[in-house]
């Protein structure tokens, strides 16, 4: 046997392969750069901030109230979230304790659209396995919940039920049978999908040990949500700092937070579908226990000077609401951290060392929303600065580097 004739190792090649920004898995724009040896994943770089919409800026010019609306609108799938929270924000910068049935309103609209969130990621997790006849039956029956969340808001999506001071709406005898039906059959379906996701091997073999995040590298990167819970980190705001009717949820006994140590994206699935089961059971016990009273609190249109946070469990994670007033009716500052901002970092860490072909449920594992984190930063290269521009000044330089294009 000659040296020419003994067998070679052949080390593929590493190649980085783009993935967006424009893609159809995703309908917001994001790049995500994976470097590959073969089909496996040496590298990842995630790159956002393709969708800024200067939501914060523009509420410095906007009374309280249309900024509550304006928030419904940095996502549609967390408008009550986002809008929720902000009412929080403002009541607590105000000084005012807003009524005990508005306070079970308004979370019972929260848990509302935690399962509308779920069922919708459950059905996109389906899609990016190529499981695609339980992804048309899950976003069937995801149609129920909107349909309650219409009933009881008057709309599908941006459902503007929260207002400063409370909720717009009440609960009718004959609107909480309506509610407790659906509630009954949402209950019935998730069982169902809860199988599903656990036993159906289609399903099951793609999130098996994909995407593992553990639980130190978790704790280490921030992750929050279905993500943190997805690899046994118990945060979650309902019990760890309740507010509205959490409280009495947590009080009661009948809850408790829903937790995986499987450490992977099968973990996640499995969190999800469980607190979706959780939250419809929640949303029962918020009806059958609704206090009498007013909904809706009077707050004054000028809040005085104050400096305050608010934190809800989004459907994803915590989202926090910085709060800054000066005696107007307008604020000083509005912050707002998405909990996709927080688990960029740990998605990109579990891409790492998995195949390519797992890519796009991994990256769906966290059910990223890129209108809700992307912000916008001017660095000066030369001394690594940020600068802060007005926005008149960064409206001229954007025409003027577009114009230079054309």
């Amino acid at each position: 046997m000659t040296e020419s004739d003994e067998p070679r190792i052949v080390i593929p090649p590493r190649v980085t392969i783009p993935i967006g920004p424009q893609h159809p898995a995703l309908k917001e724009p994001g790049m995500f750069k994976l470097t590959v040896e073969g089909e496996r994943i040496i590298d990842a770089e995630v790159n956002i901030g393709y969708n800024h919409r200067s939501i914060e800026k523009i509420a410095e010019g906007r009374t309280f109230l249309q900024v509550l609306y304006l928030a419904e609108r940095i996502c549609g799938i967390c408008s009550a979230t986002h809008n929720g929270t902000l009412a929080q924000a403002v009541e607590a910068a105000a000084e005012v304790e807003i009524p005990e049935r508005a306070k079970f309103i308004r979370t019972l609209t929260w848990e509302l659209e935690r399962i509308h969130s779920h069922i919708l990621w459950l059905g996109v997790a389906f899609h990016e396995v190529g499981f695609d006849t339980a992804f048309m039956y899950s976003w069937r029956d995801r149609e129920v919940v909107m349909d309650l969340l219409e009933t009881l808001s008057g709309n599908r999506v941006n459902y503007a039920m929260n207002t400063i001071g409370g909720v717009r709406r009440d609960v009718t005898d004959s609107l909480k049978e309506t509610l407790l039906k659906g509630l009954d059959k949402l209950e019935e379906r998730m069982k169902y999908y809860r199988d599903v996701a656990i036993y159906e091997k289609t399903f099951w073999n793609r999130v098996d040990g994909v995407g593992v995040l553990p639980n130190k590298i978790a704790k280490s990167h921030g992750a929050v949500g279905p993500t943190g819970r997805g690899s046994n980190v118990p945060t979650d705001v309902r019990f760890n700092d309740p507010t509205q009717a959490y409280v009495h949820l947590r009080d009661s006994g009948e809850f408790e937070m829903v937790l995986s140590d499987r450490e992977d994206v099968a973990g996640r699935a499995i969190v999800r579908v469980v607190e979706t089961i959780e939250a419809v059971r929640m949303c029962r016990w918020l009806l059958h226990n609704l206090p009498d009273g007013p909904i809706r609190e009077r707050v004054r249109p000028r809040i005085q000077p104050n400096e305050v946070l608010a934190r809800y469990e989004a459907p994803r994670g915590e989202v926090i609401h910085y709060l800054v007033t000066n005696g107007s009716d307008k604020p000083e500052r509005w912050k707002v951290r998405a909990p996709t901002h927080a688990n960029w970092v740990s998605m990109a860490y579990t891409l790492r060392g998995g195949y390519l072909a797992d890519a796009p449920i991994i990256l769906a594992a966290i059910d990223p929303c890129f209108s809700c984190t992307d912000r916008v930063v001017l660095v000066d290269a030369e001394d690594e600065t940020i600068q802060l521009k007005p926005l008149d000044v960064l409206r001229a330089e954007s025409n003027k580097w577009y114009e230079s294009r054309t």
